[in-house]
């Protein structure tokens, strides 16, 4: 069964604080995890501070991923965490969007 639910997405963060900003409930869109990463403490830290940078977990991955009507994205999230941040992959390889998910 795959993840589904309604997130706020922000176009291309630099930082994980970038997620977490209020938001209307009308600018959030409808989303389904098409597949879980899961990331070592120290690479999930490296990734929610530097959000820009290439990631190989998306390049390896963006194919799964789709803007439509229902965004068919990436939930990344650390080892043994039940939060995570939801990757719509730009140009293959880093994030375009990204939303943060509290308890999965």
């Amino acid at each position: 069964m795959q993840q589904t639910g309604y997130a706020y997405f922000v176009k291309k963060p630099r930082v994980i604080e970038d997620l977490r900003k209020p938001h209307l409930l009308e600018q959030e869109r409808p989303y389904e995890v098409t597949k879980t990463i899961k990331l070592s403490p120290i690479d999930f830290e490296n990734f929610i501070t530097d959000m820009v940078a290439d990631r190989q977990f998306i390049e390896d991955n963006f194919k799964n991923c789709f803007k439509g009507e229902v965004w068919k994205c990436l939930l990344v999230q650390k080892r043994g965490r039940c939060d995570g941040v939801l990757v719509m992959p730009e140009n293959e390889c880093f994030v375009g969007y990204a939303a943060y998910l509290g308890d999965v």
